[in-house]
């Protein structure tokens, strides 16, 4: 195991650690945005481009804004009541 990968694996860990611990919603939407993005680049170093590129626009980008569409319209019919 190459001293790149380990350091990818280390930050997974951590931002997937990040993710799990935060409260808010709105913020574990933009921390999993961070999560696609340390997965986009362990996947990278493992010389897996092509899924690397997919985890980009899916788990970086679609993923994330989806949770924040709905955590949006959760709270926005909430305050209708």
């Amino acid at each position: 195991m190459t001293a790149i990968v380990a350091v990818c694996l280390t930050l997974v860990g951590l931002v997937g650690a990040a993710v799990t611990l935060s409260s808010d919603p709105s913020r574990q939407a933009v921390t999993l945005s961070a999560y696609g993005l340390t997965l986009a680049l362990l996947f990278f170093a493992l010389q897996a481009p092509d899924v690397a590129l997919s985890q980009i626009g899916v788990g970086t980008a679609i993923v994330p804004l989806i949770v924040m569409l709905a955590v949006r319209k959760i709270q926005t019919g909430s305050h209708q009541k």
